[in-house]
């Protein structure tokens, strides 16, 4: 576990002393003493501390955006066939959008 999961106040074990998280990167000792962690430590958390699951990341697109996007790849798509598969690329582009209508 790394010291960005834990909150403040967390109790922890780093290299065989227990500590206390007092900021993003601090935390005291047992006698009140202050260390730095660094980023890259592995820490054990005491008193069966478990954190939350990460959440996932979320992105959102505007949707002219992304037909805007399409629209052009198509369009390129078509070019670059010369006819050939046009049938195809227009069915497949029917099925994208009416995909997007279904969200």
């Amino acid at each position: 576990m790394k010291l960005t999961q834990l909150p403040i106040g967390a109790r922890f074990e780093y290299e065989g002393q227990i500590f206390t998280k007092t900021g993003p990167m601090t935390a005291a000792d047992e006698t009140g003493g202050q260390r730095m962690i660094p980023r890259y430590a592995v820490l054990k958390p005491m008193d069966g501390y478990t954190p939350p699951p990460e959440a996932e990341a979320t992105r959102t697109v505007d949707e002219k955006t992304v037909l805007e996007a399409f629209e052009t790849y198509h369009a390129i798509a078509l070019r670059l066939t010369e006819g050939l598969g046009k049938a195809e690329l227009e069915q497949a582009r029917r099925t994208f959008l009416a995909g997007l209508s279904q969200q």
